[in-house]
């Protein structure tokens, strides 16, 4: 068994895409409270009881919420305010998150609460992780989020369950959330002050759906350029623009890195053509491989670097500390505000969009003779006419990259006011995670064609040359594994099965695995 220890300072994109992962198998991977962080969590739950007692004002705590924060609650009625909220602000809609998702979800949470500010208890977060560990899944609707005070509605279907209300899945099986909780061992909490608004005001989906996300782009945006250097030498092009000379004169980290990871895929390749003084350079979508995978790259890199970030900061409201002289004090911020993740969802969805629009091109020359200087057959066929070989499949890489031109507009770019306009500015975070999550998808499926794509054009131009060429030693390892699951086309056949199995290549890190091993 594989343990994620939480401490509330180094969780990272991998600890999360582990825990998400082992959700049909969730004893696989459990999640373990680190000892350092349980006397900061004792110290500020006991913090907040000093400042009921004490009778003080305090948001959240002996207030009401949002436009209600001028309602001074009662102490006798402080712990019936925290049951309140979880009920009242569960409001989601659409279809669930998926179990991984949620896993990522509960175990962000939980970190979050780990670093002593948000004034839950010990037992209550305890019982959080045991959800993760036993396999409990709050059945939490993907949508409802403004991203600002957090991820208020989803945060509170998942706080739902832990107080023995809403759904879950537990076994497979979707059942009330009591029943569930009793089912697992455990016992729902009842809440105290302060714990429902710390289980429900944080950033804990955006930043589960940004950090899969983030997780998977890398790997996509490796496929893409196997995927560019396979279509390279279906197309006969020419090595010269990935020269390391060129790409040190402008040195973007990321264009650097994707112009060497081609040059490692072609190495040793036979399908490349020599200068050639009547077709001296490729289109763009072959030669600016590495100055538009690179940037990508770039962008990819700065999602995980926000999103680690976020993964191990406090983003609830309000927040005690301890200054030096020992009182504890509780401030009111904005912690929860969306705002990095959502920006930087945003230009990661506009990122992929593009990664898939250069993969669609790619394609679209290796259909089309006159694009390619009939080096290819039209559609990758033989006898075209009685055949339609690819043309279909690039109507659907078309229509992919066309939604995703929609899917990319930012969702950053909009608020619109809550609260009796108290919560004035909103950052629609998890609509840019979501918006992003959707285009990668896409992307898969467009890269995917190419790859089936590009292994046609291989053939044919083994056919062509007459005489058995070897291509280069990650594009080689690449067309093995497409060629063990999809056969050469001599003539139409029903190609969506075909699509699913390179998909699942892609999807699944097959591929860039067994590339990444080979060279």
């Amino acid at each position: 068994m594989a343990s994620v220890r939480i401490d509330g300072e180094h969780l990272t994109i991998a600890d999360v895409v582990a825990v998400a992962g082992a959700w049909k198998t969730p004893r696989e991977v459990r999640v373990e409270l680190a000892d350092v962080t349980r006397e900061r969590v004792r110290r500020a739950q006991e913090a907040v009881a000093r400042f009921v007692s004490e009778g003080r004002i305090i948001y959240g705590i002996t207030t009401g919420f949002g436009c209600f924060k001028d309602r001074v609650i009662p102490p006798d009625q402080v712990a019936q305010l925290q049951r309140n909220i979880v009920m009242s602000h569960s409001v989601g809609v659409g279809e669930l998150l998926d179990g991984g998702t949620v896993r990522a979800l509960m175990l962000i949470r939980a970190n979050t609460l780990s670093k002593g500010h948000s004034g839950i208890r010990e037992e209550t977060l305890d019982t959080l992780i045991a959800m993760i560990n036993l396999g409990v899944y709050p059945c939490i609707p993907c949508k409802g989020s403004l991203g600002a005070s957090g991820d208020l509605a989803p945060l509170a279907h998942m706080a739902l369950v832990l107080i023995g209300e809403g759904e879950a899945f537990f076994q497979g099986e979707r059942s009330p959330g009591g029943e569930v909780m009793r089912r697992a061992g455990l016992t729902p909490a009842t809440l105290v002050a302060k714990e429902g608004l710390a289980l429900t005001n944080g950033t804990a989906m955006m930043a589960a759906i940004g950090a899969l996300v983030t997780e998977q782009a890398e790997r996509l945006s490796r496929a893409a350029d196997i995927a560019g250097a396979m279509s390279l030498e279906a197309l006969h092009g020419t090595p010269r623009a990935f020269d390391a000379i060129i790409h040190a004169h402008r040195p973007h980290c990321g264009q650097g890195q994707s112009a060497a990871h081609v040059r490692r895929l072609i190495e040793g390749s036979q399908f490349l053509r020599e200068d050639d003084p009547l077709n001296v350079q490729d289109a763009y979508t072959l030669r600016c491989i590495p100055q538009v995978h690179g940037a990508i790259r770039d962008t990819i890199a700065h999602a995980r670097k926000t999103i680690e970030i976020e993964l191990n900061s406090t983003t609830d409201n309000p927040l005690i500390f301890f200054p030096e002289n020992g009182e504890p004090i509780c401030i009111s911020g904005g912690n929860f505000h969306g705002e990095p993740i959502a920006l930087v969802m945003d230009f990661l969805a506009i990122a992929l969009a593009e990664l898939g629009s250069m993969s669609e091109r790619r394609l679209t020359r290796l259909i089309d003779d006159a694009s390619n200087r009939r080096t290819l057959p039209a559609f990758l066929i033989k006898h075209g006419g009685l055949n339609s070989g690819f043309m279909l499949v690039q109507y659907t890489a078309a229509a992919l990259a066309s939604e995703n031109k929609v899917l990319a507009h930012p969702a950053s770019v909009d608020t619109i006011p809550t609260s009796a306009n108290t919560e004035d500015h909103v950052s629609m975070g998890p609509i840019a995670a979501r918006q992003a999550r959707e285009i990668l998808r896409n992307v898969e499926y467009i890269i995917a064609i190419e790859l089936l794509a590009a292994a046609q054009g291989i053939d044919f131009r083994r056919q062509i040359m007459g005489e058995p060429r070897r291509m280069g030693k990650g594009t080689g390892v690449a067309y093995e594994l497409i060629r063990q699951r999809v056969p050469f086309l001599e003539s139409d056949a029903i190609m969506y099965p075909y699509i699913e199995a390179v998909w699942e290549l892609v999807s699944s890190g097959e591929l860039v695995g067994a590339v990444r091993t080979a060279i």
